[in-house]
């Protein structure tokens, strides 16, 4: 994380922080997330070796989605909440799709590139994986837990 962090302040970001060892950044930026996005997989490839995508989200966005979970309530155990972010809108074709698979009991809503879960047991032993979502609607995603998500906006707020 400290090399990604390093490459990050070469492409001029700042403010640079990293959240746990799966890739999570937090950095401030006047430029467009999808020019950032095209940017940071480049140097990732040129850095690391790996092709990965890139997804970023404006503080704004971030407490959006935080804000628009259906399954969240005062009564949620985050443990079973999961935020698959997209990396652009799917189509709408690609959407319709989707929504015919039925994985009860564990759910999942679509609101433009986010993609809430909830899962009634562990997330590894549902079948709505970031794969899933990727094949289905034939879009680049990363998921993460509630609990990440909530980390990254506080760390956005700092």
């Amino acid at each position: 994380m400290a090399d990604l962090k390093s490459m990050c302040e070469k492409l001029e970001l700042k403010n640079v922080k990293t959240y746990i060892q799966s890739g999570n950044l937090i950095f401030n930026s006047d430029r467009q997330n999808s020019d950032l996005e095209n940017d940071l997989e480049k140097a990732i490839l040129e850095n690391f070796g790996f092709e990965v995508p890139v997804i970023v989200r404006t503080e704004k966005e971030l407490e959006s989605a935080i804000n628009n979970n259906p399954f969240f309530d005062k009564d949620s155990d985050i443990k079973q909440l999961h935020l698959t972010f997209l990396k652009e809108k799917p189509c709408q074709e690609n959407v319709d799709k989707i929504l015919t698979y039925n994985y009860e009991p564990d759910e999942f809503k679509i609101k433009d590139k986010d993609t809430f879960i909830f899962c009634s047991g562990k997330y590894h032993q549902s079948k709505l994986t970031n794969n899933f979502f990727e094949k289905q609607l034939m879009v680049g995603a990363t998921t993460r837990n509630w609990k990440t998500v909530m980390k990254l906006l506080e760390l956005s707020e700092n």
